[in-house]
């Protein structure tokens, strides 16, 4: 499940990564070029975990990332703060704004509420994933 998760996550990253240079306000997110960047990076990532790392690369990957975004959407609702975006061309007000690197990498509502949803998703593929049992005898 861990592998397969990472495969079809791997692949939204890099979407929503380029798209986000398109199109910087999909789907009410703040997807500046540093956001889009992580969202490349990670998605490359996750995709060597899918498609070349091994099934319990794949589970720790899933349990760390899952971990990591769960924690960053709860962290953004409670560190956000009504505003509005101080990145260029951006000029979006939003209820719960966290301003990580202002005018760089700012994270809204929907941003949070993106990354707990995947947070979930990956910990979800992870914890359903059995670790590998396979052991080399030397």
């Amino acid at each position: 499940m861990a592998k397969t998760i990472c495969k079809l996550l791997g692949v939204v990253f890099l979407l929503v990564g380029i798209i986000g240079f398109v199109k910087p306000d999909l789907m009410g997110t703040h997807l500046s070029m540093a956001h889009n960047l992580v969202h490349i990076i990670s998605g490359i990532i996750a995709l060597y975990f899918g498609f070349a790392g091994s099934l319990s690369g794949a589970r720790a990957f899933a349990l760390a990332f899952g971990a990591v975004y769960l924690l960053l959407g709860i962290v953004g609702f409670i560190m956000g703060a009504p505003g509005s975006s101080t990145i260029a061309n951006m000029a979006m007000e939003d209820g719960r704004l966290w301003k990580v690197i202002p005018g760089t990498l700012e994270l809204g509502t929907a941003d949070h509420a993106i990354h707990i949803l995947l947070g979930i998703i990956f910990l979800a593929g992870a914890l359903m994933t059995k670790p590998d049992d396979r052991r080399t005898v030397d």
